[in-house]
């Protein structure tokens, strides 16, 4: 993982996202390049007669928010070993993020916290770029610690591809963990059996645990927080949205639930 891209802004989980990335970068010779998104069209209006205005005032002060970031980040990036750069990109956090992701390998986000009101980050914006880049979505939750490459990693396996993805782009950052657990709940759904994935973690020399939930009155998603806040996991690996989309946003599933939920850094996959 040598090109690790995160996302800046100033909200209250920039400092696990920065340590997470530091850690990255010391453990795998990573650049870290930290990227501000700055919407600037939110400042552009029209009226009803098809005119355009800009409020001049409140863009200027957003400008002005992003360059003290940047400059606050350069303060504090300058004391570390590991090489990086900040760039200010015009557009939403989701589309800029998307187009600077086709040339990495890791995007670190943050995980919307369960006060929505006093929030930062879209609630859906680590799943939504997790379906939209090819490459995986560390989610740091809001209050969580940074990301533990020496403590215990969880895997959330069902047997889907989009399981066995999370799994493969999780590799490097799991080779250190002190215990690896799989976990599947109930009967595997998918077509590739968890025996395969132990062998292909083996080959990299993990060697993997795999524990086998029954299904029980808790849901398959209620069962792999319980089991995360037991392991104490510094790292969970899960496909995203193995169903489709619209279904997990309409009704609920693993995804959306720990991504609202997740008691520890969150590895995404589709």
């Amino acid at each position: 993982m040598r090109n690790v891209l995160v996302h800046a802004d100033d909200g209250p989980a920039l400092t696990a996202r920065m340590e997470s990335a530091l850690a990255i970068g010391r453990r795998h010779g990573s650049h870290l390049s930290f990227l501000i998104s700055s919407p600037f069209q939110q400042f552009v209006a029209t009226d009803p007669f098809g005119g355009m205005y800009v409020a001049v005032d409140q863009l200027a002060k957003a400008q002005l928010a992003d360059q003290e970031l940047e400059q606050r980040l350069t303060a504090e990036l300058t004391r570390e070993d590991v090489p990086w750069d900040v760039t200010i990109a015009d557009g939403d956090a989701l589309s800029a993020l998307s187009l600077v992701a086709t040339l990495t390998d890791l995007v670190i986000v943050p995980l919307a916290g369960t006060e929505r009101r006093r929030s930062f980050t879209p609630p859906m914006m680590a799943g939504d770029l997790a379906m939209t880049v090819p490459v995986p979505v560390l989610a740091i939750p809001e209050g969580s610690a940074p990301i533990d490459l020496d403590a215990p990693a969880m895997i959330a396996w069902n047997g889907s591809p989009q399981a066995a993805h999370a799994l493969r782009a999780a590799v490097p950052l799991m080779r250190d963990a002190q215990q690896v657990v799989m976990v599947t709940v109930g009967a595997e759904e998918g077509r590739i059996a968890a025996e395969n994935a132990l062998i292909y973690l083996s080959r990299h020399g993990i060697k993997a645990e795999l524990r086998t939930e029954d299904r029980g009155r808790d849901t398959v998603e209620e069962t792999l927080e319980r089991m995360a806040k037991a392991l104490a996991p510094g790292l969970i690996v899960m496909g995203a949205f193995g169903r489709p989309r619209l279904r997990e946003t309409l009704f609920g599933g693993v995804t959306r639930y720990l991504l609202e939920a997740a008691p520890a850094p969150l590895l995404l996959a589709h």
